[in-house]
């Protein structure tokens, strides 16, 4: 019969192998990344600004720690977190940062310091407003993100077919944009962009994750 203390070094040493996987500030880029949606070598070094090597490196130590999960698409290798559970991990290690460290508040400041001035909305005011179709809510990321998983009632419009857009949006409602969260400023540009052309427009911080944890609270 194993003893208890044998079962809790093997036991925690299996916990430690997740551990050593996240040690790294871009393994951790890329699991965030993914958990907008599957993604393909090349893009998340595009994303990334990492050599298709370095990428293809970190993510086979992800997929050694079984963090996330790979197929095959023509000459493509594609990636995906392994389980939805590691993006609630990842939006709980998030917020976990927020509170423990001055350092990530400071940063926050200063990531978003060029966007102050630029009016927001929370995620119970958003509900209320689509409710009462007050508000039409513009998804901005990639159209594959939005396909995999968005805020419903969002509609797909990618940050690069804005501008051409801009003519088919609704003239009687407010506009809030969203991307892929706080840290995320693809919003942030489509809000700067709809204010330049005279379209009344907010930034939504929160992302699709947010938004399921929050109608979790909720319901």
């Amino acid at each position: 019969m194993i003893n208890e203390r044998v079962l809790k070094d093997l036991l925690f040493q299996e916990f430690a192998r997740i551990g050593k996987s996240l040690s790294s500030p871009k393994r951790l880029e890329i699991l965030y990344i993914l958990s907008q949606g599957p993604k393909s070598v090349e893009a998340l070094s595009k994303i990334t600004t990492m050599s298709v090597a370095n990428v293809s490196q970190h993510l086979q130590t992800l997929s050694n720690s079984r963090m996330v999960k790979f197929q095959k698409k023509g000459n493509y290798v594609i990636y995906e977190l392994a389980n939805s559970a590691i993006s609630d991990f990842l939006s709980s290690l998030r917020v976990l940062s927020e509170k423990q460290y001055i350092e990530v508040q400071q940063i926050k400041k200063e990531f978003l310091n060029a966007n102050l001035d630029m009016d927001g909305v929370s995620l119970s005011e958003l509900q209320n407003k689509m409710e009462k179709g007050e508000v039409l809510l513009l998804d901005v990321r990639p159209k594959e993100e939005y396909e995999t998983a968005h805020i419903p009632g969002a509609v797909s419009m990618p940050i690069e077919e804005l501008s051409e857009k801009l003519s088919s949006l609704p003239t009687d409602r407010d506009v809030v944009a969203y991307c892929r969260g706080p840290y995320c400023l693809i919003s942030a540009k489509a809000v700067e962009l709809l204010k330049e052309k005279g379209v009344p427009a907010y930034r939504l911080e929160s992302g699709v994750q947010d938004w399921n944890q929050f109608q979790k609270h909720v319901n």
